[in-house]
């Protein structure tokens, strides 16, 4: 049956700032609330597209908005054919450059349109890019921030507990590597050795200091360590990587799968976690997994969720879906988890519907 062709008519965007449930402590941020552009893609044919965007900073909505309805002003009255749009947005953008907030505004039409069309066809998007809405590998990534290191323990459980979790990620980056290794050992002693416990030290290190850490964190039974320094420094990366046997995770940084492409060339990881309102959305990630696949290198996803675990369901190399429950609160149904793993919802497109009542809780000013 052939699909309905859709035709964009127009955008509709709204901010909201959500409290977490725990507070996101790292070395180089605190986040207690969450930044999100709501994007509502709307279609002549009655079908709305949604996505949101996490802005990281209070203000990052507001960025990011104007460019969001630009797109839409350069593309109203076309069809809904996301790679050709996708081109056309980058191009009509060029002069603002193809990476950071430009990317950013790019990838999340490009998450509304791909929700359309999978509405459009009444499949999942998983389905629909030729996959399945099988249960997706997940890890709680919704607390162990910088907290004292023997607050840690009841938190871990709980993170485990939440969803039957197999894995949990752990922020570290305190002043002294002893109360970084303080810090491991706890959880540790909490969990046991049948949950995975990988490291996120938020690229708050220097390279010399990321090496001397990564060596000590050989002997602790850690699962992977996660952006050591800053993300676009390649060379000190890879020297990370060939000094230190703990695998070295990085990718939510990747602005597109350039970028991603250039790490790999360069060695500067052993796995990769591409995050999609960075990589290029749908369109940006399944290149990115195309390469991924080539190298043969694991692939993770970096928050979002929702859009992602339809994602990891087509990628050759998925490794670890990272849960976030960051937008529960203004979603009309959350993402599941059972026993560890995400359930795909088995409904038309992604799955992301408004609480209409509480977007209007924790709506601000764009």
């Amino acid at each position: 049956m052939a699909q309905p062709t859709l035709t964009l008519k127009d955008i509709k965007l709204r901010a909201v700032s959500v409290p977490l449930r725990r507070p996101l402590v790292t070395r180089v941020v605190t986040i207690e609330r969450a930044p999100l552009l709501l994007i509502d893609l709307e279609t002549e044919q009655g079908i709305t597209g949604r996505a949101y965007l996490f802005g990281y900073l209070p203000q990052g909505p507001v960025y990011m908005a104007p460019l969001l309805c630009g797109i839409a002003d350069m593309c109203r009255g076309d069809a809904l054919a996301p790679v050709d749009l996708f081109a056309k947005a980058r191009k009509g953008l060029t002069l603002m450059g193809h990476e950071g907030l430009s990317l950013l505004a790019i990838s999340g039409f490009d998450m509304a349109c791909w929700d359309a069309l999978a509405q459009a066809a009444g499949q999942p998007l998983a389905v629909m890019l030729g996959g399945t809405t099988d249960p997706i590998p997940a890890y709680n990534s919704n607390g162990l921030g910088l907290m004292d290191p023997s607050a840690l323990a009841d938190e871990a459980l709980a993170l485990i507990d939440e969803g039957g979790f197999k894995m949990i990620k752990l922020r570290l980056g305190r002043e002294r590597l002893a109360d970084d290794i303080a810090a491991v050992r706890n959880v540790r002693a909490a969990i046991g050795d049948d949950v995975l416990l990988p490291v996120d030290f938020n690229q708050g290190l220097d390279v010399e200091e990321a090496v001397r850490r990564g060596r000590a964190l050989d002997d602790e039974g850690i699962y992977w360590i996660e952006e050591p320094i800053v993300y676009d420094d390649l060379i000190g990366n890879a020297r990370i990587t060939a000094e230190v046997a703990t695998p070295i995770q990085v990718g939510e940084n990747f602005y597109g799968p350039k970028d991603m492409a250039r790490s790999l060339e360069a060695g500067a990881c052993d796995w990769v976690m591409p995050d999609a309102e960075r990589i290029g959305g749908v369109t940006g990630w399944l290149r990115a997994a195309a390469l991924a696949e080539t190298a043969g290198i694991r692939m993770s996803s970096h928050i979002l969720p929702e859009v992602s675990a339809h994602l990891m369901a087509v990628t050759p190399t998925a490794h670890w879906l990272e849960y976030v429950d960051w937008a529960n609160p203004i979603l009309a149904e959350s993402l599941k988890i059972e026993n560890g793993h995400a359930l795909l919802p088995n409904v038309p497109g992604t799955g992301i519907s408004w609480n209409e009542a509480a977007v209007e809780k924790y709506q601000v000013d764009l």
